[in-house]
């Protein structure tokens, strides 16, 4: 169902859903219906042809050697982190302002996570945000590409030396310097919750990298630890992409650059629109091309302009209001410092953040709608 039917406007103007997920997919279901019908009467459900073709094309676009399909974007990261050999008591820097897997994937190691600040226009960790963050027991950097921005993940490993999983859960379709999000990182992890730019019809997930060691590991780890179903080599996982999930993903894989720039153009119709005017937008380092999973813009009075927004019909949330390093199950991970532990960065985003509506269908007249409703107040 479209997220628009779940809209009840409150005035002339037409309601705005904050996805629409409904019409991008309007004229590919046929053929998707018929490869799932496919998938059914071959009767191979676990790692069979379909998976296997999809690893190679996401591999292809993505531009990278390997991609190995899991069963979520959650695993991707905790396998990805197991297959550099992060251990229990080794720290990985996180930023704050994120989702919860962020973090939790790297607890799921035993490791320790430990939080870093955020840019205030990128929203992304930088060099200097991560800085304090490390020490002697620091092992490897989670750079998240949020809300489908890319991170400057090559200065980050030029300026450490450590590896750097990338979390391009939100980015598949971002570039930097020509480089696609996914190939940034030592090691990247996508997400195909059916919400994100390339959207499976359930869980979903896959792991890119380079490097063909980790690349054995991961697809041994995603398998019980094992790589021919006899002999165990690692404590593992039983996390998998299914092949009606990949021969749906197939499909929707070739889309994923004109959905994009449907994206963009959305971002664009809302400059156009004038809603500078009403929030402060955020900016993208030199190079940088964003897929804008998410358009998110600020304003001190938030849950205000929220408020605002719903009653004119048009869906907006804000996102992380509770940043990791203030989630209870997180508070283990602060090194003692309690609410003393400060990233004033992430405290602001937090509480200020606005995600408007977007999609690879957004028009200039949804984003006029939304300018007229902020222009009531």
């Amino acid at each position: 169902m479209s997220a628009a039917k779940n809209c009840t406007p409150k005035t002339g103007l037409m309601p705005v859903p904050l996805f629409d997920t409904e019409t991008p997919l309007a004229g590919l279901r046929p053929v998707i219906l018929e490869r799932i019908g496919e998938v059914v009467r071959g009767g191979r459900f676990i790692l069979g042809p379909e998976v296997g073709a999809f690893e190679q094309e996401l591999a292809a676009y993505v531009g990278v050697r390997h991609a190995i399909g899991v069963g979520n974007g959650t695993d991707a990261l905790t396998i990805a982190a197991r297959a550099l050999g992060i251990e229990p008591g080794d720290e990985v820097v996180v930023p704050s302002f994120t989702f919860y897997a962020t973090a939790e994937a790297i607890a799921a190691t035993g490791a320790v996570p430990v939080f870093c600040d955020v840019d205030r226009d990128t929203r992304n960790i930088t060099v200097e945000t991560i800085r304090p963050a490390l020490s002697e027991r620091t092992r490897a950097i989670v750079a998240v590409d949020l809300f489908g921005m890319p991170a400057e993940i090559p200065a980050i490993r030029e300026a450490f030396g450590l590896p750097v999983i990338e979390d391009a859960a939100q980015a598949l379709g971002a570039s930097l310097d020509g480089v696609r999000a996914g190939a940034l990182g030592d090691i990247a992890t996508f997400s195909f919750y059916p919400s994100k730019n390339l959207g499976a019809f359930g869980d979903g997930g896959a792991v890119t990298t380079n490097d063909d060691e980790l690349a054995e590991r991961v697809r041994a780890l995603r398998f019980h630890g094992s790589r021919d179903k006899q002999t165990f080599v690692y404590v593992g996982y039983n996390s998998r992409l299914d092949e009606i999930q990949a021969a749906i993903l197939r499909v929707l894989l070739p889309q994923i650059d004109a959905w994009c720039a449907g994206r963009r153009a959305g971002v664009q119709a809302y400059i156009d629109a004038g809603l500078g005017q009403h929030f402060k937008l955020g900016g993208a380092p030199l190079g940088a091309t964003p897929a804008w999973h998410l358009y998110v813009v600020t304003h001190p009075e938030a849950d205000a302009k929220l408020a605002l927004l719903g009653a004119a019909g048009i869906q907006a949330r804000g996102y992380y209001r509770v940043p990791l390093h203030r989630q209870p199950a997180m508070a283990p991970y602060l090194n003692g410092r309690g609410g003393s532990f400060e990233l004033p960065v992430t405290d602001e985003l937090a509480r200020t953040n606005v995600a408007l509506p977007i999609s690879p269908v957004f028009t200039r007249a949804q984003a006029d709608e939304v300018v007229a409703a902020l222009a009531t107040a």
